[in-house]
């Protein structure tokens, strides 16, 4: 069955749960266990329970409403995992800056220390403890350059590109990134719908284009999302997807994206991109 198929209780389904009922032609084990009236969670994951007053509720619910969500529960959702992704970019390399100093202190003694011995005292020391603190000296440079290493690694970078390219499929993104890079332009890939927010305020790139059959999230509410952002709203979203073109064109109010590509790509359609670049 191909999602062209898509029969009205599994519009229904998917508004209910926030889910696919058809993922890449395929009929989701959720979809059939709805069907005979099953509750559905997947299997890595637990039911939160929150208890909040009365007027929290029922702000909760107008802003559910006015921001189309399909229910309290997926808003719920949304917001928590905005709010780690936000936490794990604040406080990731405040803790791993934390840890790198605390080691670099007594290494930066360690390392002096056993310089100035090699230096000044290595004729009067005994071969094998000459041996030894040569091997902690040379041990200690190995350990500082790891820790700046680390620290380097994980220190959030700005990048400098023009198109961010949402996609979970490999080939998908070869292609566009190397169709950009002979126009002369940069881009970057990420391959789930987790973060996108977060990518778009850390590096403001030009251009999204959005994979609409994500595995975490479906690419019309990471849309939605982005114009319902003051900040974000002028951002150019794009489509890519291989679904048929009528189901697209009927988001496309809904989301208020800017276009759509369809797959396989004819690329002197994607050219239009560049007088926005």
């Amino acid at each position: 069955m191909s999602d062209s198929e898509k029969t009205e209780e599994m519009e229904k389904y998917e508004k209910e749960t926030g889910k696919f009922a058809i993922w890449r032609g395929v009929v989701t084990e959720g979809f059939k266990k709805w069907q005979k009236g099953e509750k559905i969670y997947e299997q890595d994951k637990e039911r939160i329970t929150i208890l909040v007053s009365e007027e929290k509720k029922n702000k909760w619910q107008n802003f559910a409403k006015k921001g189309e969500f399909s229910s309290i529960s997926k808003l719920i959702r949304v917001a928590v995992d905005s709010y780690i992704e936000a936490q794990f970019h604040q406080t990731s390399f405040r803790t791993i800056s934390k840890i790198t100093h605390g080691l670099k202190e007594p290494l930066t003694l360690i390392k002096g220390f056993s310089h100035i011995i090699l230096e000044n005292y290595k004729d009067d020391l005994k071969w094998d403890v000459l041996v030894k603190i040569n091997d902690i000296f040379d041990q200690s440079q190995i350990l500082e350059k790891r820790i700046n290493e680390i620290s380097k690694q994980q220190e959030p970078e700005n990048e400098n590109y023009e198109i961010l390219i949402v996609d979970d499929d490999i080939s998908t993104i070869k292609v566009l990134a190397n169709f950009f890079q002979i126009k002369g332009y940069k881009s970057k890939s990420i391959n789930s719908g987790a973060g996108v927010l977060g990518e778009i305020i850390r590096n403001n790139p030009q251009i999204i284009l959005l994979d609409i059959m994500l595995p975490d999230i479906s690419g019309y509410e990471i849309c939605k999302q982005i114009k319902r952002n003051d900040n974000l709203k002028t951002k150019r979203v794009y489509f890519i997807s291989a679904i048929p073109r009528d189901d697209i064109e009927k988001k496309m109010d809904e989301t208020k994206a800017n276009g759509y590509f369809l797959k396989p790509f004819n690329f002197s359609e994607l050219k239009e991109l560049f007088k926005y670049l």
